[in-house]
């Protein structure tokens, strides 16, 4: 299990030196992410894709429970009142609607999640709009006091901004 770190980074520069040190102490490119006002360049620093800046995962998910329980229910009236077969309700209609209305909700849902900002990150937007860049770094709950005491020593500019407990699977 992962915990994510938030740091508020001042500057590229200092967000360059940041990512060496936090490669220097083990901590693999593809835990670190970097946010930074659009237009912003980021080479050399790995920039945090559309799962990590969107809603896109937390709308699917919902889509997902949402289209389900409509199939289900759809599935249910139409099993019960419209038997494809004789006059017994046909209970396998509902199933299969439950599982179209899952993924129409997903895929529709996530459409809708992947234009909105990330409500993980809002509290955040002011100061990456300012100019200051956001870095999430994902460690191991095991090194999590090492890795903010090592960005504090060697970064005394950047601000740590918290630990979220838990960080999605997916992104």
């Amino acid at each position: 299990m992962r915990r994510r770190i938030y740091w508020l980074l001042p500057d590229l520069a200092c967000a360059r030196k940041t990512m060496d040190d936090l490669l220097l102490a083990r901590i693999q490119e593809q835990h670190i992410h970097f946010v930074a006002r659009e237009g912003t360049d980021l080479t050399g620093l790995h920039e945090a894709n559309i799962l990590q800046t969107s809603d896109v995962v937390r709308a699917a998910q919902a889509g997902l429970v949402i289209g389900g329980a409509s199939g289900a229910v759809l599935g249910a009236l139409a099993a019960v009142y419209f038997p494809i077969v004789g006059e017994q309700p046909q209970w396998g209609i509902a199933a299969v609607l439950a599982m179209a209305g899952a993924v129409f909700g997903a895929w529709s849902a996530s459409l809708i999640g992947v234009s909105t900002p990330s409500h993980r990150l809002e509290r955040f937007t002011k100061a990456i709009d300012e100019g200051q860049i956001l870095l999430m770094v994902d460690v191991p709950r095991s090194r999590v006091d090492e890795i903010e005491q090592r960005l504090q020593a060697l970064h005394p500019e950047a601000h740590l901004e918290g630990v979220e407990p838990d960080i999605p699977a997916f992104p």
